[in-house]
């Protein structure tokens, strides 16, 4: 089993170090420097204080999902810590586990803490991809004629079968622990406010997100139209999921070239507009060490 960690940890090392390779082929890496560093602190940072948002709104939205009452102080710094698993030691240790794990000290029932924390990423993506198809009509008119700009139409096709799939088939529901989320997902289906105050409350955390590249973009000096980063960022965040490359470096930078080419971007730009978030995003994770520190020298309460 370690072995095979350490395999497809080392495939997924490869493709994010080649698809770096491949991006930073086409444009010169020392103009990309020269354009991140061209940014300014500021902005950086205020990019990283947006993340540090959206993690607390984020937060909101769990503890909607978590029948159970934890306080949202206790839920944020979760959160952040993993948050800081994601972005330090990518590919090791996932945020989500990490979650999970310091959660279910408290809520004793694995399964409803993996189905909160499902449903709690479900909701975010449902968010994000419902605001990119809405946008893709608006955005069209934008973008060179090119079989990418209609990933996101694909997408979003991909999202309703898959969702069909798992809800409304039940797939694997014979297993114990997947039964019991269903239970999960049965229950909080009849309270249709809940799941419309965390669908707000998730394109409320997406609205920060493309913010955050927009405000980026234009320290950049580039102008880039807000309604199209509706329609990119939804494809890159989809691409950066998938778990073939380490926390979406490599696939990140090449998808903003691609995609922002689409409106004649240069490849230097994108590729440096893709670091910033990335950076940003990397800094905006750091208050998720203290809070790891907090809770690691938490003492036990002995029942």
């Amino acid at each position: 089993m370690k072995i095979n960690k350490t395999l497809f940890f080392a495939v997924k090392l490869v493709i994010s170090a080649a698809s770096l390779a491949l991006v930073f082929s086409k444009t010169d890496i020392s103009h990309v420097f020269e354009i991140l560093r061209g940014i300014g602190p500021l902005p950086f940072f205020g990019a990283a204080a947006l993340y540090i948002l959206s993690q607390l709104v984020a937060t909101t939205r769990w503890k909607l999902l978590l029948p159970e009452k934890f306080t949202v102080r206790r839920l944020f710094s979760l959160y952040m810590i993993g948050s800081f698993f994601s972005s330090f030691l990518p590919g090791i240790i996932g945020g989500d586990v990490v979650k999970a794990y310091y959660l279910n000290k408290d809520a004793k029932k694995l399964s409803l803490t993996l189905a909160s924390i499902f449903m709690d990423r479900y909701m975010g993506y449902a968010g994000l991809i419902l605001m990119g198809t809405a946008a893709f009509p608006f955005a069209m008119g934008l973008m060179t004629e090119s079989i990418y700009k209609w990933v996101m139409p694909a997408i979003f096709v991909a999202f309703v079968i898959g969702s069909f799939l798992f809800f409304g088939l039940q797939l694997g529901r014979r297993f114990k622990v997947v039964a019991e989320f269903y239970e999960y997902f049965v229950s909080l289906k009849t309270r249709t406010d809940i799941l419309f105050k965390t669908l707000m409350l998730s394109f409320a955390v997406q609205l920060i997100s493309f913010l955050t590249v927009a405000m980026l973009s234009h320290a950049m000096g580039q102008k880039i139209p807000l309604v199209l980063l509706f329609v990119v960022l939804p494809i890159v965040n989809t691409l950066t999921t998938i778990p073939i490359s380490i926390s979406g470096v490599g696939v990140r930078e090449g998808a903003f070239v691609v995609l922002l080419g689409l409106i004649g971007v240069k490849p230097a730009v994108a590729t440096s507009l893709s670091l910033a978030w990335f950076f940003s995003t990397f800094i905006g994770s750091m208050p998720g060490l203290l809070a790891y520190i907090r809770h690691t020298n938490k003492p036990e309460i002995k029942s």
